[in-house]
């Protein structure tokens, strides 16, 4: 194939030595093709030809081509006049230290060489130097990009927030309209307990639903189950105890702060069903800031771990993955770094007892929730034991849930939902039901879906949740305490919940 090629010729006026360095410069720049002659010209001068190939153009370019060279040749140029120079200055030393080498003997060679690795030497602390600007750029380029998809994805949060508060204002005035003419309708079911004035919501057209590809319903409850009591919070059936739907979520409690970096984000947990010599206030709490976690800090009472003085840490034997840890009969079950892997770790005797490949979960990043921190897979206890909340390619990155046996971690039941996991910022499960946050930043977040195992149905909820520090990472439900915990930039805190009758 023919390609263009490049010929620089010396005489008397140029020494060879100049010829050699600008063909090694050339030979730098990437060519690997190159032919050195030697001969006398036509008036008999000794001359040195230097042909190199062209490293990056195939053939010349053309008359109406180099016109445009020439031009980014000089807007090139300016840039490396002043390496050109201090080149040019390099070359002039090494001929002179070429020159003492030559005629100086022994003692000039050595301080030859010693000039030389001088020279070499600063070559190279240059070079060190562009690299690490380059690495700094790159870093700060990635850094932005990340910045940038953050503000995108915040942004489109705020837009939805927006549109669901207008479709709210629209139903509330037209409400308002209503009751001003006085044609509040009343309800065609006398059997059901409905309060004078409440109304019958009709079910939604199914076939217009586009939320997270679901076909789903928006139920609203009627009055009379949500009733306030005394302190103005809704409350459930009078010493119902049993298990029931999510109707409301109270304001968070901080009950500790993290001190350092590492406290960024994490996990801290209670066991609802605690085993000897474990108590109801037993907490546990990791940072999971950074890589190869495998502390667990353990206190014996709430006082010391709202003081933040351990009573015991855990060295895992096993480093563990992000913020999906539960403590749940007396074992600490977690994801192994960088691994589909689930393990389940007796606290008690500080063994590993079982360990499980939860079968196509996705792991490290490839389906996490919306704030990312490899979030893939994230365990969760509610009244009837331990579940697994990931998501697989086979069902295209929507929430697969699973029931897990907690002594063997073997796989008892599956669901696969229409939830895109990336979607929502974090799950947890109450009473068989998956219940999704809708943001993990937003102040006036919600919790927006629930998925019911028995009867495989999802539908959307507006339930208003409060991130008070604008970076939820973990929430998780306490069957025993009837609360949710969650771990929002820094702080770990907890929410009083209301349930419905089933």
């Amino acid at each position: 194939m023919p390609s263009c090629a490049y010929c620089c010729s010396c005489g008397p006026k140029m020494p060879a030595l100049q010829l050699l360095f600008l063909a090694c410069l050339v030979w730098g720049m990437g060519a690997r093709t190159a032919q050195f002659r030697k001969a006398n010209d036509r008036s008999g001068r000794c001359q040195y030809t230097f042909t190199v190939a062209s490293p990056s153009e195939s053939s010349c370019p053309r008359e109406d081509q180099a016109m445009s060279a020439i031009q980014d040749l000089q807007r090139d140029s300016s840039i490396q006049h002043a390496d050109l120079e201090s080149t040019k200055a390099r070359v002039r030393s090494l001929e002179s230290l070429l020159h003492q080498m030559t005629s100086g003997g022994v003692t000039g060679t050595q301080e030859v060489q010693e000039g030389l690795q001088g020279q070499l030497g600063a070559l190279r602390r240059e070079r060190d130097q562009l690299e690490t600007q380059t690495r700094d750029l790159e870093v700060a380029y990635n850094n932005l990009l990340r910045d940038k998809s953050a503000l995108e994805e915040e942004k489109r949060q705020l837009e939805q927030e927006n549109k669901d508060l207008a479709r709210r204002l629209e139903g509330s005035s037209q409400e308002v309209a209503r009751l001003r003419r006085g044609q509040c309708p009343s309800t065609h079911h006398p059997s059901q307990d409905m309060l004078p004035g409440s109304r019958e919501v009709s079910q939604w057209n199914l076939d217009t639903l586009a939320f997270q590809e679901l076909k789903s319903e928006l139920t609203e409850v009627p009055a009379s189950q949500i009733l306030k009591n005394q302190s103005g919070h809704p409350r459930s059936k009078e010493g119902d105890k049993g298990c029931g739907v999510l109707m409301w979520v109270g304001e968070p409690v901080t009950l500790r702060t993290a001190e350092t970096i590492t406290g960024k984000y994490g996990v801290w947990m209670r066991d609802p069903k605690p085993t000897h010599p474990y108590t109801q206030e037993t907490t546990w709490r990791i940072d999971t800031v950074g890589t190869g976690i495998r502390q667990v800090f353990e206190y014996s009472q709430i006082s010391q771990f709202e003081q933040g003085y351990p009573s015991k840490v855990h060295v895992l034997p096993q480093a563990l993955e992000s913020t999906g840890a539960v403590v749940y009969a007396g074992s600490l079950y977690f994801q192994g770094a960088e691994s589909r892997t689930v393990l389940r770790y007796e606290l008690n005797t500080e063994t590993v007892k079982a360990e499980k490949e939860i079968p196509g979960a996705g792991y490290h990043g490839q389906f996490p929730y919306a704030w990312g921190g490899y979030t893939d897979i994230d365990l969760a206890v509610d009244e009837s034991g331990l579940w697994v909340i990931y998501s697989t390619e086979e069902n295209r990155g929507a929430i697969v849930l699973s029931k897990l046996n907690p002594e063997n971690l073997e796989l008892e039941s599956t669901w696969e939902t229409n939830i895109r996991k990336q979607s929502v910022a974090n799950a947890f499960v109450i009473c068989g039901i998956l219940y999704t946050v809708s943001s993990y930043s937003s102040v006036h977040a919600t919790i927006n879906f629930a998925y019911d195992t028995n009867t495989g149905i999802s539908k959307t909820l507006t339930i208003p949740f409060k991130n008070r520090y604008k970076y939820s990472s973990m929430v998780d439900y306490n069957p025993l305490e009837r609360k949710l915990f969650a771990w929002d930039n820094f702080n770990m805190v907890t929410y009083d919940i209301k349930l419905s009758e089933m």
